[in-house]
């Protein structure tokens, strides 16, 4: 580069740095307050026994209302149980309510589904897991433990919980206010170069 082209280059970037408009460059990005959350956020696998609040199940369930599904279909459903006695009927299907005031039971509906058109493929159960990542995250957000359950009889829950007929029962979420902190595996994640590339 001659000397001409490399003063011009010079005056350039002191321009640009008295105009702050390298600014974005120069400073660390930041970190963005759905990174915080997700970082915060953890699965809880034990909680106090102080009941959740009807605004805060409210809050709740319209976070999950407000999640987008395949052509917004909304083939999902979602169930509170609270009651002793609902609490008690999952206890027989699932090992994991951890003793929650309150688990999210969210179901699909495959037939009110979008169905990808190349190759069959039914959306139903992606839909209901996005519902449940709502569910998750805004329960975080007020700040209450919860914790995702995938393992459940869905037999006994059809059996125990009629109310369910015509869905099938993906994901449950058991929540309330935690009574322990974050695991040793909580901050176990993949390297970005492993996890991520560009094609």
């Amino acid at each position: 580069m001659s000397n001409f082209l490399k003063k011009l280059s010079d005056i350039s970037n002191i321009h640009r740095r008295a105009a702050f408009s390298d600014l974005p460059e120069r400073l660390p990005a930041k970190e963005s307050t759905f990174q915080a959350l997700a970082k915060e956020r953890y699965s809880c696998r034990k909680f106090k026994d102080t009941p959740l609040t009807d605004v805060q199940i409210n809050h709740i369930l319209e976070a999950a209302r407000l999640a987008p599904t395949a052509a917004n279909k909304q083939p999902v459903h979602v169930w509170v149980v609270k009651s002793p006695e609902g609490l008690e009927k999952l206890k027989g299907a699932t090992d994991y309510t951890y003793g929650a005031p309150v688990v999210f039971m969210v179901g699909a509906k495959p037939e009110a589904a979008w169905v990808r058109k190349y190759d069959g493929k039914n959306g139903a159960e992606i839909d209901a897991a996005i519902v449940g990542t709502h569910i998750m995250l805004e329960a975080s957000a007020l700040g209450l433990g919860n914790v995702w359950v995938g393992s459940f009889d869905p037999a006994k829950i059809k059996a125990d919980f009629p109310e369910t007929a015509g869905y099938e029962v993906v994901c449950m979420f058991p929540v309330g206010h935690a009574a322990v902190d974050t695991s040793t595996n909580h901050d176990k994640r993949q390297e970005m170069k492993e996890f991520a590339s560009e094609i």
